[in-house]
């Protein structure tokens, strides 16, 4: 568990009308604008003329896709990648995606976003049957269904509905077959998917941001439920499972995503400067300046200020070169670079009375050392104001938050939250304001679990990060 929350994997893809020379240029364009949701390993796999050629491995996907590599894969018409971030499986190169297989019906290669909550079952079943893994990702439990299911069916489309019958979770998938791409997006909508254009191409996004970057046009989000087949330039669609309770994880718009995607039809910058205008009317506070715990507070704290009238003023000085505090092995060695990546702009804080914002509080650790630099630039007083409600529970559908007591809100009143981390006042975002703020979102219902401990679908009784990988059968 660390001080900020680890984002989500990122998935995309594109299908040409024909080979192109160019394709594994564009994926890794697409990528890099969906890099912020993993940082630990990237991948891509390209079918050319049915045969799938892969590269994948730890690192940036500047790091792993070289000119030379690039230069290596081969033309085709379809392709896929992935960035990663370890939810379900250690962060070693064999579990980086996209996961590929060969099988008695052809070759199969998988991207996926999000995580099965029945993945230690499955796996159990599956080893029962002679099933091998290589790896300790629950998305090798996916290949392994659906060419299961392959077999007995001539079509995979139908071995895909087949295995969304066996898996539960959250799950956003891009699949290449020989002949096909399928896109996929479990029936909650958990994790996003969007589709669009470039030309004649077809291409699919984690977020619409991978599709303005390539210059590709934003078409709709695929539907929760819905599975996506392209099959000789012919897209065809069907909502399967589609009567199921929705769950989009509402802190995509909170945190995970960036300010300039468009998910279920509401842009995550408006959501979060929304988010702070809400903020403002609950908690307001008499004070001199507004400002964000960067970045992931400006929008919400653009928002308080437009909203309290209060100026926006900038009280953080962050180094574009110091790399996340969470990916660090020891506390010691997190707080050396908290200090190193923020430094307070003494000239502004001394003497203010500060409102500042952020999106949330996992630890507390982070905040505790942000506001005792405050303080110590001569900050009269520090107001945290916090853009979501508190978070005290875990995340089954692929957030790093695997036990309830690493979060500082489990089990503390508000008041006692603000005395450990030396606020002059403390403010979350009620659950009430969060629900007025998505009600413009196309999927209407949202998990909101990890601040009230309900889930939109049968999670398991308990939760332990290391289970999946040291499970023995």
């Amino acid at each position: 568990m660390f001080n900020k929350l680890k984002e989500e994997c990122g998935v995309f893809g594109i299908y040409a009308k024909g080979a192109k020379e160019d394709l594994i240029g564009q994926v890794c364009v697409g990528l890099s604008a969906l890099q912020h949701r993993g940082e630990e390993s990237c991948g891509v796999a390209i079918n050319e003329d049915g045969i799938i050629h892969f590269h994948k491995d730890v690192g940036l996907v500047s790091e792993v896709f070289t000119k030379e590599v690039q230069s290596s894969m081969p033309q085709g018409k379809m392709a896929i990648g992935h960035v990663r971030y370890s939810t379900t499986g250690a962060s070693k190169k064999e579990n980086a995606q996209p996961m590929v297989v060969r099988h008695k019906k052809g070759n199969l290669a998988v991207v996926h976003n999000g995580n099965l909550t029945n993945a230690v079952e499955l796996k159990r079943e599956l080893e029962e049957q002679g099933a091998i893994f290589t790896t300790t990702s629950d998305t090798e439990i996916i290949c392994h269904i659906i060419v299961k299911e392959r077999l007995k069916t001539d079509s995979i489309e139908e071995a895909v509905k087949n295995t969304m019958k066996i898996i539960k979770g959250a799950y956003s998938l891009l699949i290449l077959s020989p002949q096909k791409m399928i896109a996929v997006r479990d029936p909650q909508g958990f994790r996003p998917l969007c589709m669009g254009h470039s030309g004649e191409d077809i291409v699919f996004a984690s977020e619409s941001c991978a599709l303005d970057i390539m210059g590709a046009t934003l078409d709709r989000d695929i539907e929760p439920g819905e599975v996506v087949t392209i099959t000789n330039n012919e897209v065809v669609s069907e909502k399967f499972l589609p009567d199921e309770k929705k769950g989009a994880c509402v802190f995509e718009y909170i945190y995970f995503a960036r300010p300039d995607s468009t998910i279920d039809g509401m842009n995550v910058h408006l959501f979060r400067e929304e988010a702070g205008r809400w903020l403002a009317r609950q908690a307001p506070v008499d004070a001199d300046i507004v400002a964000a715990v960067p970045d992931s507070g400006n929008d919400a704290a653009l928002g308080y200020s437009k909203e309290s009238k209060i100026p926006y003023d900038i009280v953080f000085v962050k180094s574009k070169y110091i790399g996340r505090t969470f990916i660090q092995n020891t506390q010691n060695k997190r707080k050396k670079l908290v200090n190193l990546k923020l430094n307070p702009l003494h000239h502004t804080v001394k003497g203010k009375k500060i409102v500042l914002v952020d999106d949330s509080i996992v630890r507390g650790t982070t905040i505790t050392r942000i506001i005792k630099s405050l303080k110590e630039a001569g900050a009269k007083e520090v107001h945290i104001r916090i853009a979501s409600p508190a978070f005290v529970d875990v995340c089954y559908f692929g957030t790093d938050v695997d036990k309830r007591e690493n979060l500082i809100a489990h089990g503390k009143t508000v008041e006692e939250i603000r005395k450990e981390i030396g606020a002059d006042t403390l403010e979350y975002l009620s659950l009430d304001s969060l629900k007025e703020i998505t009600k413009p979102c196309k999927v209407k219902g949202f998990c909101d679990g990890c601040f009230t401990g309900k889930y939109p679908i049968e999670v398991p009784k308990e939760i332990d990060k290391d289970k999946f990988e040291k499970i023995q059968f």
